[in-house]
This record gives structure tokens, C-alpha cells and sequence, in this order.
């Protein structure tokens, strides 16, 4: 039996703090995992950022409300769950990704939690698991049963891509394709979703 995990920003949506950081003007926010592989350090830094600006986590939700799933992904995900269980993988908040999956459906979302205070100010954040959450989730999805297939697009997806029986990248940048050239790369919802048909052996 399989299970098809995939990266939520990127892949399914536009990545969110780049949008907040477009509607804002910060540039200091267009800071993503496909620049800073440490999660931890980048979140450091970016609510640093918000603290500087004064920005509270409304402000984000504000652009998040007006954001939609990139064009083709809801069906991509309407076909995909037709024939194969499927879990997103984030290293996003639940505070920023229910919307969003709303307008996907809801698919099943794995990801994190913020910290934060009464007047909205982001304080922290609370990680799923320590370590490399999407390799650890794939590994136990494998001890139940599961064969995985992946697909993500920034650097903290290449633990769960090489632990699982196939995994490509999708809509990545350049230095990542060139960083594995051993994983196989597509921008295109079709060939994506045709590549883990033939994995999973449906016609």
C-alpha cells in the first residue's frame, strides 16, 4: 500500500512568508528553506524581523486570506486522492495553513504550531518532532505498512525524498536540481502526478 507526502509550500501553494513579504515590501522576509536549510535559524530570523516591524501574526493572516492554491493543484490533489492515501508535509504553522487547506479540501496536514502572546505577537514556535520531521514521519509511515513516494521543493525535503521508495522534486529552484542531480525534477502537475502513477503502478 502506498502514501504519497508532499510538501505544502511550493508544490500545492505559494510560499507564504514570500507573499507576507511582497505585500509588506520587506525583502528581509523573502528568506525561505530554499536559501536557509536550518529551520530553526530561519525562524529565529524571521520573527526578529516581525518583531522590528511590529507585525503581529493577524498581519500575516491578512495576505493568507487573500492567497489561493497554485493554478492545477487542487486537481492534481482531487486525482491524486483517487488512487493513493496522501499526507501533506510542512514545515508551516497551523495558525497559517488552515485556510489554505480549506480551499484544497482539506487533504491531511502534518506540520507545526506557533507561540503566541495575548496582544498576537509571535513569540516561537513548537516543531512536530525534533530533528528532520518529514524524514522521521516517513520512516513511521514505513513502519506501518507504507511505501512512501515524495515530492517537495526546498532543501528540508531531500531527507524524505531519498528515504522513500521514489521521490522527485517539484517546482524547485536551480541549485537544488543542480545540488541532486540524481532526483528526478518536474514543474508540470501532469508529469508530476504521471511519474507517481507509474511508481504506484496504475495505468
Amino acid at each position: 500500500m502506498f502514501i504519497t507526502c508532499l510538501d505544502m509550500e511550493g508544490p500545492l501553494v505559494p510560499e507564504i512568508w514570500i507573499e507576507f513579504a511582497k505585500a509588506r515590501g520587506i525583502d528581509e522576509l523573502l528568506v525561505t528553506t530554499r536559501d536557509e536549510p536550518d529551520y530553526h535559524k530561519l525562524m529565529d530570523y524571521r520573527i526578529g524581523i516581525l518583531k522590528k516591524h511590529n507585525l503581529k501574526l493577524k498581519d500575516i493572516q491578512e495576505t493568507i486570506a487573500q492567497m489561493s492554491p497554485k493554478e492545477g493543484a487542487k486537481e492534481f490533489l482531487d486525482e491524486l486522492r483517487s488512487f493513493s492515501q496522501v499526507v501533506v508535509i510542512s514545515d508551516t504553522f497551523q495558525e497559517f495553513a488552515t485556510p489554505l487547506m480549506k480551499k484544497l479540501d482539506y487533504p491531511m496536514l502534518f506540520c507545526n504550531s506557533l507561540e503566541v502572546d495575548k496582544d498576537g505577537t509571535i513569540t516561537g514556535f513548537v516543531m512536530r518532532l525534533p530533528g528532520d520531521a518529514k524524514l522521521t514521519t516517513v520512516k513511521a509511515l514505513q513502519s506501518l505498512g507504507y511505501e512512501t513516494v515524495a515530492a517537495g521543493d526546498s532543501y528540508n525535503d531531500i531527507g524524505m525524498i531519498g528515504q522513500s521508495k521514489a521521490g522527485f522534486l517539484f517546482k524547485s529552484t536551480d541549485a537544488i536540481i543542480k545540488e541532486h542531480p540524481h532526483i528526478k525534477a518536474y514543474e508540470e502537475y501532469s508529469d508530476l502526478l504521471a511519474a507517481i502513477k507509474e511508481v504506484q503502478g496504475i495505468k
